[in-house]
């Protein structure tokens, strides 16, 4: 599976991905109020998007939710392009392709349960947290050795840059 989602991987230039289950491990925390909502991310993950925007691989989020816990996290890691309130996951897929006029091939899209699988379908390289649903791992090119929000995220921008020949360059910005 990886040398194959590796070459996948060579040509993406924009990753696309869920919220719940993928940057949070799923769960929901609910405060006294009705808009308190709270959402647990992994730094990990964050440092993982940053490196991949500076090496010109852009960000997006399309999430069956609305939280403005997850319009924070966006501000924060500087992510434009945040599709809330969306189950139609392929059909708002689509629209930022046809947007962008970028082929799926040059998208990786990482999603972990049911509604997810249209936009995993789309995309030209499928990935999802290894605490995924099965139907979803089943359609996956790529699985992180890792849980979503534990790192997965991390994972999947660490194996996107090594398959572009980026990774020792952004380590190097490390020591």
């Amino acid at each position: 599976m990886n040398g194959r989602a590796a070459q996948k991987a060579e040509d993406i230039q924009l990753l696309v991905l869920d919220v719940d289950g993928v940057l949070t491990d799923g769960s929901l925390l609910y405060g006294a109020g009705n808009q308190d909502e709270i959402k647990s991310f992994n730094i990990k993950d964050g440092l993982g998007i940053k490196l991949l925007q500076k090496s010109g691989i852009e960000v997006a989020i399309i999430t069956g939710r609305v939280s403005a816990a997850v319009e924070r996290r966006a501000a924060e890691l500087s992510i434009a392009t945040l599709v809330q309130g969306r189950e139609d996951k392929g059909v708002a897929l689509q629209a930022l392709l046809d947007e962008r006029a970028l082929p799926a091939s040059r998208v990786a899209y990482m999603g972990d349960d049911l509604p997810d699988l249209s936009a995993l379908k789309l995309a030209g390289l499928a990935a999802c947290p290894n605490d995924a649903a099965t139907p979803v791992q089943d359609m996956a090119d790529w699985i992180a050795p890792l849980s979503g929000g534990r790192g997965a995220v991390r994972a999947l921008a660490d194996f996107l840059l090594a398959s572009q020949g980026l990774l020792p360059i952004r380590l190097s910005e490390f020591h």
